[in-house]
């Protein structure tokens, strides 16, 4: 059996790219590790989150639309995000949550404190502290540290057919079943981040992609001859999966497993420094060499877009 490693990135569709970047770079205090375009639809950005460094299982990816329907989240979609902070943060993000008017609310689960709210199109987001995964030296504003959010805890799973996403998880791709309550079962994997999913045992009704939805989860593999060895898994085990796309900075596999929520296995490499030096990530929009091409028009007609110091001048 292959074992999945974790969470590689989830990948979410929002609204307009400055509400994005802001909440998630101003206020979250995530770097923009990558600033390019849609590669399927290349009029618009793809926009890329992490810590420092852009490392796989820090990651969250959006399709910014400015004038994008809203989604509706329900089955057959990762229902929530969950980040790791470091333990002892938790009343640093309560303070700031309200320090910017994000409501939320404060509830147990598999004894951990989870803080829940929404992003500005709709997310539904959970920061939890957790001991393991290496913490972001990534600062911005009043966020150091000490308190930066990590990287993905993990994710909570809404299946139209629980039974089936599970048999896929344990059986195929190594998770491991860890705890469970009456509504949710858990399960973990060998990563010290990102290694956490929540499948809700019932199905909810369907959901609908569109603004405040995630388009779908990626699981990390090593490299390009593991992943043909899960693309060759993946089809024995009777599920249909793509031939391997380039992403530029991984490369990438997708299926819809039997609870129909969209599963990507994303190569960990080359990763985000291969067209950007460290301290310059995310700074100047880069593209594939099949859109070079376009440059000029897409520097026109790309919304421009900036992380601000929203701390200054706050108490």
């Amino acid at each position: 059996m292959e074992h999945s490693a974790g969470i590689h990135h989830i990948s979410a569709i929002v609204g307009h790219p400055q509400e994005n970047a802001a909440f998630y770079g101003s206020i979250l205090g995530l770097r923009l590790v990558k600033k390019t375009v849609n590669f399927d639809d290349p009029g618009s950005y793809h926009l890329y989150f992490g810590n420092e460094e852009g490392k796989p299982g820090t990651i969250i990816t959006f399709f910014p639309w400015v004038n994008a329907a809203p989604g509706k989240i329900g089955a057959g979609q990762v229902g929530t995000t969950a980040y790791a902070t470091p333990v002892g943060a938790m009343p640093f993000w309560e303070k700031r949550l309200k320090k910017f008017a994000i409501a939320y609310t404060k509830s147990e689960r598999f004894g951990e404190t989870y803080l829940s709210f929404r992003d500005v199109h709709g997310l539904q987001l959970e920061l939890v502290e957790r001991k393991t995964g290496k913490d972001n030296s990534w600062s911005f504003g009043d966020i150091t540290a000490e308190t930066a959010i990590k990287g993905f805890a993990g994710a909570t799973l809404l299946s139209v057919n629980p039974e089936k996403t599970i048999q896929l998880l344990t059986e195929v791709m190594g998770w491991k079943k860890i705890d469970e309550n009456e509504d949710t079962i858990r399960f973990q994997s060998e990563a010290d981040i990102g290694n956490i999913l929540d499948i809700k045992r019932a199905p909810e009704p369907k959901g609908k992609l569109g603004a405040g939805t995630v388009h779908h989860i990626a699981f990390r593999t090593a490299d390009q001859q593991e992943q043909l060895n899960w693309r060759r898994t993946l089809s024995i085990n009777g599920y249909g999966v793509t031939p391997v796309k380039d992403r530029k900075y991984f490369t990438s596999v997708y299926f819809r497993e039997h609870g129909e929520i969209l599963f990507e296995i994303a190569t960990d490499g080359p990763g985000f420094m291969i067209d950007e030096n460290m301290d310059a990530l995310g700074e100047s929009l880069q593209l594939p060499p099949q859109y070079e091409i376009y440059r000029g028009h897409l520097n026109k007609t790309l919304l421009p877009i900036h992380i601000n110091n929203l701390d200054k001048g706050m108490g």
